[in-house]
């Protein structure tokens, strides 16, 4: 597998956390879904009919032939789950190759990538269902998307060992990834098993296409538009090997009270160190630190090396 380095995007993050704040926004959003579906919303009915059933009916993704397809479900059944475990299992996923991409990456980038990635997911269970009706019925769950995280995890992170159920034994990321694949689609092709195989396939060719072309076709600056826009802003960040607003950085007591005039548009950024003054940080050295984070990890950062990526993120 090729280890295509999908580059920072120093703006969301902010440095490195355990439970960066989409993460965490999902983690909440799909657990309170979980429990406002089976725990309140089961116990009320419309004219005898459980409101579940309506929740499934309008929200859950549905097959076209159904007549019941409707846009936001391509968003909206990425927030519902089938029962405990599938939501267990999902979110744990979720949070094991999501947290590290979100801090790297930046919030808007990983939750625009996330969405997406699932909504290629919900896409390709709808043409599979059309042409296959066997494999049809409403199709609930974040997998698809977590597929697209998942693959994004193997390309940025290729030798990084995972453990995780059903293997029992620390293998690479990257064999992790294909196995999985590996697996939904001997598992999609024997027939139909109650699981979304080509949903989740569909969201890993999702990841992997947004992963290599997202940023040669302006799919992020779309959304970053799109954004700017509702937000009443200007001047999306372009990321990822493009060129970026820099700042001067200045140390400080206070980085809040820090002078940052603009002083133009490069790939490389002016930062103070403790040991020659004032040196120039290119975007060669910041490349180098995200490939030493993909080989061995974060934590194998010296302090410096970790100082420089924390101001990268606070300050651009």
């Amino acid at each position: 597998m090729a280890n295509y380095s999908f580059r920072a995007s120093y703006g969301g993050g902010g440095g490195f956390s355990l439970f960066p704040p989409v993460i965490k926004a999902l983690l909440i959003t799909n657990v309170v879904v979980f429990v406002l579906q089976y725990v309140f919303l089961g116990f009320l009915t419309i004219g005898g009919v459980s409101v579940q059933r309506f929740v499934m009916a309008y929200f859950a993704l549905q097959p076209l032939e159904t007549g019941m397809f409707y846009p936001w479900q391509l968003i909206s059944y990425q927030f519902m789950h089938g029962g405990l475990w599938h939501l267990f299992f999902n979110m744990l996923a979720l949070w094991m190759f999501g947290s590290e991409l979100e801090s790297i990456w930046g919030s808007r980038r990983f939750l625009t990538f996330y969405l997406l990635a699932g909504i290629g997911a919900g896409l390709a269970q709808i043409a599979v269902t059309s042409f296959f009706p066997s494999y049809g019925g409403p199709t609930v769950g974040a997998s698809g998307a977590i597929q697209g995280v998942m693959i994004a995890f193997g390309f940025m992170f290729p030798d990084r060992p995972i453990l995780m159920f059903p293997i029992f034994f620390p293998i690479p990321a990257k064999i992790f990834v294909l196995l999985w694949i590996g697996i939904d689609i001997v598992s999609g092709l024997m027939g139909s098993d109650g699981v979304a195989h080509f949903a989740h396939l569909g969201g890993a060719l999702t990841g992997y296409l947004l992963l290599r072309f997202g940023d040669q076709v302006g799919i992020f600056g779309f959304f970053d538009k799109i954004r700017d826009m509702l937000s009443g802003g200007g001047g999306g960040r372009k990321v990822f090997g493009t060129k970026r607003k820099i700042y001067d950085i200045r140390e400080a007591d206070s980085y809040g009270s820090a002078e940052k005039p603009e002083i133009g548009v490069s790939s490389w950024f002016r930062a103070k160190t403790s040991s020659d003054g004032n040196r120039t940080i290119t975007q060669e050295d910041i490349d180098a630190i995200l490939d030493k984070i993909a080989k061995t990890g974060y934590a194998s950062l010296s302090e410096e090396e970790k100082r420089i990526l924390m101001e990268a993120s606070k300050k651009l």
